[in-house]
């Protein structure tokens, strides 16, 4: 303990006194700080130091995490130890308590949105290159719950695929190109409310699937109606598109077959 108060290090103090345990040097110096040379900097101390001094300004655990940007977690073990602030009463206390409870989420969705982005990627590093018979099971799935199917008393059997999605939309378009449909064997048709920009959504369309205006019928619009709150508006609203494959009895038949093959097989 004297070595220690006059500064020593442990490594000091084992080459002064010879061979001791780590247990017994930690029982000899227990209560005895180490000097202030020892102690690594911590980059989180003049952050909780800051997180003090707001809290004993008065400020709530969303605003210090706000003002800050760490977690509030972190805040709650910082402060726990300080009084709670006395709440504000009326209109002022309300509108801080909605302008703290604004900031702390705008800050936590970056969080979240970061973690979010992360854990996609993982996955989708674990998927890595499909094989084309890859690309037929998972095309016949999404299939199988996106496109036309057989149901009586209708019985006829064609392949039509809609949705509004273009990552889903260009998928499909590598299925049938794997299946051996040729692009000349496809028509699509823009399904979209008569209210949006239909030019433009005929050409983001056209640019999605790589594909000349005359392949594309004239677009098919729904009635607008002003009393329905929609959410597909704006311009990043496209509407859906619809792909059908020409003479496709037979390629239905097949899509049919390797889906229930899939779901068998779970």
């Amino acid at each position: 303990m004297a070595l220690r108060l006059a500064g020593k290090s442990r490594r000091e103090i084992k080459e002064i006194l010879g061979p001791v345990s780590n247990s017994t040097l930690n029982d000899a110096l227990a209560g005895t700080p180490p000097p202030a040379w020892t102690r690594r900097p911590n980059a989180k101390d003049e952050i909780r130091a800051r997180a003090r001094e707001l809290r004993i300004q008065g400020l709530g655990y969303n605003e210090i995490v706000a003002e800050l940007g760490v977690s509030k977690s972190s805040v709650s073990l910082w402060v726990r130890d300080l009084p709670q602030p006395p709440r504000m009463s009326g209109a002022e206390g309300r509108q801080r308590s909605i302008e703290g409870a604004r900031r702390y989420w705008e800050r936590e969705r970056q969080v979240r949105d970061a973690q979010r982005a992360a854990d996609v990627a993982r996955a989708a590093e674990g998927v890595g290159d499909l094989s084309d018979r890859e690309v037929l099971i998972a095309g016949a799935i999404a299939y199988w719950c996106e496109g036309g199917k057989r149901r009586p008393p209708v019985n006829y059997e064609r392949v039509i695929f809609m949705n509004s999605d273009p990552g889903l939309v260009r998928f499909f378009l590598r299925f049938l190109a794997v299946a051996g449909v040729l692009r000349s064997e496809l028509t699509y048709n823009v399904n979209i409310h008569e209210s949006a920009d239909i030019e433009a959504a005929q050409r983001f369309w056209e640019e999605v699937c790589s594909a000349p205006r005359s392949q594309f019928t004239k677009p098919t619009l729904k009635r607008h109606n002003p009393k329905t709150n929609r959410n597909n508006t704006g311009e990043g609203y496209h509407g859906c598109l619809r792909i059908s494959v020409y003479r496709s009895s037979a390629l239905y038949r097949r899509i049919e077959g390797w889906a229930s093959a899939a779901m068998c097989a779970a």
